[in-house]
């Protein structure tokens, strides 16, 4: 890959892989200008190429709720066994892409199909500070 062209995405992946001094790990305000500097307009380079990684897959889930069990319960799980988990009924369901909380939303029905009707968004400012604690 001689033609290798660099980029701000170039320069960011560079920049996330690279250890502080004494091993500290990126503070989520540094990791935070890495991402802005990515979006679109954001340099006086031009535009960026984000077609780099729009293509990129992640797991986007929806979590009902949860609960903690000894290992002794799961093992005697059976079909037909009813688990309570700690949400109470009507609340909105969690949005998750890759195990971090992006939205919330009602659980509807499609053609005979889950689906979810997000009501709330995570901004990037409350995602931030969620990934600081």
């Amino acid at each position: 890959m001689s033609d290798h062209t660099h980029s701000a995405a170039d320069d960011a992946w560079a920049a996330l892989s690279e250890r502080q001094p004494n091993g500290a790990v990126e503070t989520p305000a540094q990791a935070s200008s890495i991402f802005q500097r990515l979006s679109p307009g954001a340099s006086d380079e031009g535009p960026q190429d984000l077609d780099l990684i729009l293509d990129i897959p992640v797991t986007l889930s929806v979590e009902l709720g949860r609960t903690r069990i000894p290992i002794k319960k799961v093992l005697q799980l059976a079909q037909g066994t009813v688990i309570e988990l700690d949400a109470p009924a009507g609340e909105p369901m969690d949005v998750l892409v890759n195990g971090c909380l992006i939205a919330q939303g009602d659980v509807v029905v499609v053609n005979d199909r889950f689906g979810i009707r997000l009501t709330d968004i995570v901004t990037p400012g409350e995602r931030m500070h969620r990934l600081s604690k």
